[in-house]
């Protein structure tokens, strides 16, 4: 371990004990650390690999963030992530290909370090290294998933000019990626990626915004796009009911050094329907393609999406049709207060060719034991028809917040 290593593996240490719960420096200036440990079972049966996978993983993620002086502040994070028993899975780094993936290798890193300034309510600008989401993170998302976060190094402003009015501008030359800077793929550098989006909350109907995407990424040529799209967002109260609606439209295009040519579609209609702690979502998601490239969201939260499988983390060249069910309902009182239950379902196809891909159920539990401890299971299953090949997930997680 390098000293830089050691360094940050001593911050962490340091951050975590219970005497550094709170620091003053004087009455105006105060450090709050802070950390959110979770220990993770993964396990995974993918046909055509001889063996299963079992990833037991520890994530230390602890930081401090020091309050606001004349409107600036700033954060230091840093993040450890250790395996716990064999090393019986595919870390993407450790060339057991034999095995699944499971894309959380050993490391201890720099997860987020940057300068604040913020004016009122009206002005926010934040440069460094930095967790950016924006949206459903279905275009720019910190992957929180997985036991490293993505990260970007970038400049971030973020405008409220008037009430309902926002806009946010991203400009980032860095990409740190969930597989760790020991992976080929880990890191992005050298990248001109400017990101635009304006929102207005219109009266009784929902969050209408527009937004465009400019990815030049050099170490991923065939990222390396321009998109511009439009979203609504909004709800309608039904006496003690609510419906809930979600309507998206994209075009992308190549640009830069990418070296394909072409213009495609996204689309995204999801309507839904929610009482009380119930709720019940119905969605169709369009991701073109022609048979040679596809729309493809390199910097998303991509496991939110397409199933937990993770088997369309990048597009098909035919392109991804989605249609899926989403059903949860989170217990509001009782001895089950806080529990969240979710199942939905997939059925996946191609917008070329008349591929059928195949289908996928997924579910979750997750539970509060109290304010700082969380207890979760997961489940996804796919079944391959015309891609990929059946594959079984399971994830055991406890995570804690302090």
């Amino acid at each position: 371990m390098n000293q830089f290593n050691l360094t940050l593996a001593a911050l962490i240490a340091a951050v975590l004990l219970p005497s550094a719960a709170h620091a003053e420096i004087d009455a105006d200036l105060d450090i709050t650390p802070y950390a959110d440990i979770r220990y993770r079972l993964e396990l995974v049966d993918q046909d055509g690999l001889p063996q299963d996978a079992t990833a037991s993983t520890l994530r230390v993620k602890a930081g401090v963030k020091l309050g606001e002086w004349n409107g600036f502040s700033t954060l230091v994070e840093g993040e450890a992530i250790t395996r716990l028993g064999p090393e019986d899975y595919n870390d993407t780094v450790n060339g057991r290909t034999q095995f699944p993936v499971v894309a959380d290798p050993s490391d201890v890193l720099l997860n987020q370090a940057y300068l604040r300034w913020k004016q009122a309510s009206v002005i926010e600008a934040t440069i460094g290294r930095q967790a950016v989401n924006l949206d459903n993170q279905r275009w720019v998302g910190s992957v929180g998933w997985r036991q490293n976060d993505q990260t970007l190094d970038a400049a971030h402003l973020s405008l409220k000019p008037t009430k309902g009015l926002t806009a946010d501008y991203l400009y980032a030359w860095r990409v740190n990626r969930v597989f760790g800077p020991d992976s080929p793929q880990g890191i992005w550098r050298d990248n001109d990626i400017h990101g635009l989006r304006i929102g207005y909350d219109i009266a009784n109907i929902g969050t209408l915004s527009a937004y465009g995407y400019w990815l030049d990424i050099p170490a991923a040529p065939a990222s390396s796009s321009q998109t511009y799209g439009v979203r609504l967002v909004g709800n309608q109260a039904l006496g003690d009911s609510k419906l809930v609606y979600t309507v998206e439209y994209a075009r992308q295009s190549d640009q830069a050094n990418n070296p394909r040519d072409f213009a495609l579609d996204y689309v995204l209609v999801e309507p839904g329907f929610s009482y009380r702690g119930a709720s019940i979502k119905l969605g169709y998601e369009r991701l073109e393609g022609d048979g040679a490239a596809a729309l493809q969201t390199p910097l998303a939260t991509l496991h939110a999406f397409n199933g937990w499988a993770d088997k369309f983390l990048a597009t098909p060249p035919n392109g991804l049709r989605d249609l899926y069910a989403d059903l949860s309902y989170r217990f509001g009182d009782g001895p089950f207060k806080g529990l969240l239950l979710r199942g939905m379902w997939h059925d996946f196809e191609s917008t070329a060719g008349s591929v059928d891909y195949g289908s996928e159920w997924d579910a979750l539990a997750s539970y509060p034991l109290d304010k700082r401890l969380t207890l979760m299971a997961k489940f996804a299953h796919y079944d391959a028809d015309g891609f990929a090949t059946d594959t079984t997930k399971a994830w055991f997680s406890l995570e804690a917040k302090f």
